[in-house]
C-alpha cells in the first residue's frame, strides 16, 4: 500500500472503509503478476505438414532410470512425424534428429 511505503501505519482495514464510505474505487492487490508478453498470433492449419508441434515425454523404469522421448506431431492430421527415445536426449540431439530425418 502507498501509506505503507511512505512510513504510516495503518490497518487495510480502516483504509477500505473510508475509501467505501467516500465511494473511491478500492484497488485490490492483484493476487498474481502478469507478464507482459508481445501478442503472438495464432497459427491456424489449413492443410498437412503447415503446423508440427513438438514434445518431450519422460517417465521412469522399474529400476529408476529415466526414459525422455521426443515426438514431433503434424497439427492438421495428427501423424506422429517423428520419434526419438533415449535416457538423456540434449539439444545437440534434437538438432541432429530433426536435420537428419528432414533434410
Amino acid at each position: 500500500m502507498l501509506l505503507q511505503r511512505e512510513g504510516i501505519k495503518v490497518n487495510h482495514k480502516r483504509v477500505y472503509r473510508l475509501y467505501c464510505l467516500e465511494n473511491l474505487n478500492v484497488r485490490l492487490p492483484s493476487r498474481r503478476k502478469q507478464v507482459a508478453r508481445p501478442g503472438i498470433e495464432i497459427v491456424k492449419e489449413n492443410q498437412a505438414h503447415e503446423v508440427w508441434a513438438m514434445d518431450f515425454i519422460a517417465d521412469q523404469l522399474f529400476n529408476g532410470k529415466w526414459l525422455r522421448t521426443l515426438t514431433l506431431v503434424d497439427v492438421f492430421t495428427r501423424e506422429c512425424l517423428l520419434t526419438h527415445v533415449g535416457q538423456s536426449i540434449k539439444g545437440i540431439d534434437v538438432v541432429k534428429t530433426l536435420s537428419s530425418d528432414f533434410v
